[in-house]
């Protein structure tokens, strides 16, 4: 228990959930809804249920329940009301709340509970899209604003790819290539964020594709080998913070001139390092794409 995070600053707790600090100020004071503590030496602090409660306050809030009302409510009737909202339309918000709760107390079980409970609902390809992806956008803003630890994001994240290793696996198990398109899945060097790139794999495999994923951190020089073995090739990765940005247009050239040059084969590229940089100065053969879901719909 002692690596659970349970002290949270008003700025924490405007980070975790969206609520701006002034309106959190305005709900503790004008509505008693929050009871902030105080450590020895007088700094304010909210503790977990605290957190916790914020959330549903939110949530209420955002399914058109006035403050005024949840704050005339009995506390221990607030998380039956959000249970009730979650079971009907709106189940992708609250999710994202539980699986935050997962990640900041270590919770395996809340995880698997939240995600089996998608399951229900949903197909993997939307839980993926509609709930793990605005999740990880989160996790990247709480990492940066030193909100939560990089042991959270490693917790949270390694769940996460053991969803998606356990659906690739489930569809390469039942289906076989049925293409003869060739893809070759990496991250450059010193890029380990690998879970974007898992999904198109997943996706490349649905659709019958053959897919090799090699995984983070591979040396341009070491693809040389599939030009070899394949008459045409289409590499896809994905780059969060490698190459560098003022490195990206060397990278490239790099790439074009080592891999392309030649050949049938192209490389395709995503993740916010590439987004809105001038695409008159990639090699032809290079197709950057804003986000991970017009990749998808290029396959």
């Amino acid at each position: 228990m002692n690596n659970i995070k349970n002290r949270f600053s008003i700025k924490d707790l405007e980070n975790l959930t969206g609520i701006k600090a002034h309106t959190i100020r305005i709900w503790e004071k004008r509505y008693n809804l929050l009871e902030p503590q105080r450590t020895e030496t007088n700094i304010r602090y909210y503790d977990l249920a605290n957190f916790q409660k914020l959330l549903n306050i939110s949530y209420l809030n955002e399914n058109g329940y006035k403050i005024s009302k949840i704050a005339t409510t009995k506390a221990d009737e607030i998380p039956k009301l959000v249970k009730e909202i979650a079971t009907g339309n709106n189940v992708n918000s609250q999710a994202i709340n539980d699986f935050k709760l997962s990640m900041l107390n270590f919770d395996q079980a809340l995880f698997y509970k939240t995600y089996e409970n998608l399951n229900k609902e949903k197909v993997f390809e939307d839980i993926f899209f509609d709930v793990f992806m605005p999740f990880l956008n989160d996790i990247g803003f709480l990492w940066q604003t030193d909100t939560i630890s990089p042991a959270h994001e490693h917790f949270i994240s390694a769940l996460i790819r053991q969803k998606l290793l356990i659906n690739i696996e489930k569809i390469q198990s039942q289906q076989t290539s049925t293409s003869n398109k060739t893809y070759v899945l990496y991250l450059p060097e010193n890029e380990i964020h690998e879970l974007g790139l898992m999904f198109i794999n997943y996706k490349l495999i649905s659709l019958g594709h053959h897919s090799i994923f090699l995984g983070p951190s591979i040396p341009i020089a070491n693809l040389v080998d599939f030009q070899d073995n394949y008459e045409k090739v289409n590499y896809i990765s994905y780059f969060s913070i490698k190459p560098e940005r003022e490195n990206l247009n060397t990278y490239l050239e790099e790439f074009d001139k080592i891999i392309l040059k030649n050949s049938n084969s192209k490389l395709w590229v995503t993740g916010h390092i590439v987004n809105n940089m001038e695409t008159e100065t990639i090699p032809e053969n290079i197709r950057t794409f804003k986000d991970l879901k017009t990749i998808i719909e290029a396959l």
